[in-house]
């Protein structure tokens, strides 16, 4: 009894990696695509989140300094001693040296054309568009892969699927052992396509929230710090100022560095 037990063959275990290993080239290269889309995926989400992290952080730091500080020299200073890690200090810094460059120069060159109001708004405007593309930089990748990932591994899966029709034709009958390699290639073809394309859609969706919130804080500070650079007050005050019918009292000018 234990001789005829011993002679009976062992099932092979239909595990993940044999199916891989008997699936052909276009399998294979299927899986491998996958493979490397994941791992694009993945180091874009971690990458782009860590900056994130790092920038939230270092722009609440400024705009805390920002707002407490007595003038723009003190900004001034802080810019040129710590230098520029974030957007808003990036905005900040190029702003007071367009207005200090225009007072200094005046429109020397045609990029400089218009008052010093006008040269400021390009300048803020073209920061701003930095910035954005900075911060949406790699966002296509993640919306292609989590776009294109599942039909990836649907394909896998009709390619899956061929190879089971054509066992069912060669032995003219749909037993198990003719059909479980294919079929299981199939299933896993799909299951990988999902598992690719559900992380990139999260992470691009979770970024690109993340980037237009970021986006409409640097788009109001932007709007603050014209105001300070282009009539010395603060908008509270300016607007308060306005407003009144009476006398309102004297508003504090900022007082602005000289340095380009």
């Amino acid at each position: 009894m234990t001789e005829l037990v011993a002679a009976v063959p062992a099932a092979p275990e239909l595990g993940f990696t044999h199916f891989i290993a008997q699936t052909d080239l276009v399998g294979q290269g299927l899986f491998v695509i996958l493979v490397i889309m994941s791992l694009v995926s993945w180091a874009l989400i971690v990458t782009k989140g860590v900056g994130l992290f790092r920038r939230q952080r270092r722009s609440q730091a400024f705009l805390s300094f920002f707002w407490n500080a007595t003038s723009l020299e003190a900004v001034q200073n802080e810019i040129a001693t710590h230098g520029v890690s974030e957007p808003f200090a990036h905005l900040t810094a190029h702003a007071m040296h367009a207005q200090a460059h225009h007072a200094r120069f005046g429109a020397a060159k045609l990029e400089e054309a218009g008052s010093a109001q006008d040269f400021l708004t390009r300048t803020i405007k073209k920061v701003l568009d930095e910035e954005t593309m900075r911060m949406e930089s790699g966002l296509s990748v993640l919306a292609t892969i989590g776009a294109t990932a599942p039909f990836v591994g649907l394909f896998g899966t009709v390619w899956g699927v061929y190879h089971a029709l054509l066992a069912i034709g060669a032995t003219g009958a749909g037993t198990l052992d003719k059909v479980a390699g294919p079929v299981g290639e199939a299933l896993i073809m799909t299951g990988v396509g999902l598992a690719v394309a559900i992380p990139a859609v999260m992470g691009y969706n979770w970024l690109a929230r993340s980037n237009r919130v970021w986006g409409a804080r640097l788009d109001a500070f932007a709007f603050e710090l014209f105001t300070f650079l282009s009539t010395g007050q603060t908008l509270k005050t300016s607007v308060e100022h306005d407003a009144s019918p009476t006398p309102a009292s004297p508003v504090r000018v900022v007082k602005q560095g000289n340095a380009a």
